[in-house]
């Protein structure tokens, strides 16, 4: 199965089957390739958690060497779920809320790129998840997972969850990938055969300068992968 491509005005949502499995770096290296080839590219964080000392958005900015490269309209302090964080801390956090920030957001960016948080069943505020806010947002998905065995099964449900809710998935990203054991070999195919969505892979890479990382993950990508960013087919 294939996707509908999405237009250039669709936000792009980079999600991730899991915490941790790389989606920032992944956002900074989609950021920074598109700013460099003259798109006003921007990414939109909903919401952080774990701040200080996480602050994706200040990870994507700095990859970019300018500070309106990434913007997060609401952090909480506790690393936890968006909802739970702010119940811990009795802060008020609506769906509503971060909706309108996105909106906002997107409408003011040409190139928007929507980063998740953890993964798409995390809870975000009230009975609203992290792939409500994806749909709501209109997005198409770029889906980051670990390279790994048992990313079959957390990617192809991903995948599927997505479309039920009507988001086409562009691509998925296998991020760190070393290829180092027969399962990391053949997932990418196997990931394309499951899914009929083209898979990109994302090396080890190491230090901890974003913009060095964020080079590292341009730099990965395929041509195809670049002519379709370039061509608009988000």
């Amino acid at each position: 199965m294939t996707d509908a491509n999405a237009d250039a005005d669709t936000p792009i949502a980079v999600v991730g089957t899991d915490t941790g499995v790389g989606k920032t770096v992944v956002t900074a290296g989609l950021t920074r390739w598109l700013r460099e080839e003259g798109f006003e590219a921007r990414a939109v964080k909903p919401a952080q958690t774990g701040h200080p000392p996480d602050d994706d958005a200040g990870f994507v900015a700095e990859a970019c060497e300018d500070d309106d490269a990434a913007i997060c309209p609401r952090y909480l302090e506790p690393p936890l779920a968006p909802r739970v964080a702010a119940e811990e801390t009795g802060e008020t956090l609506t769906y509503e809320s971060i909706l309108a920030a996105c909106h906002q957001a997107i409408d003011a960016t040409p190139v928007p790129l929507l980063e998740g948080i953890g993964g798409l069943r995390v809870p975000l505020a009230g009975d609203s998840e992290v792939i409500d806010l994806v749909a709501d947002c209109s997005a198409a998905a770029i889906v980051v997972t670990r390279s790994g065995l048992g990313t079959l099964n957390h990617t192809a449900l991903s995948v599927e969850a997505l479309r039920r809710r009507g988001v086409p998935v562009r691509s998925i990203v296998c991020n760190e990938y070393e290829g180092a054991t027969v399962a990391e070999r053949t997932n990418p195919a196997e990931l394309e055969r499951l899914t009929g969505v083209p898979v990109e892979t994302v090396p080890r890479l190491s230090g901890s300068d974003p913009r060095r990382l964020a080079e590292g993950v341009r730099d990965a990508f395929s041509p195809a992968f670049r002519d379709r960013l370039s061509a608009g087919e988000f």
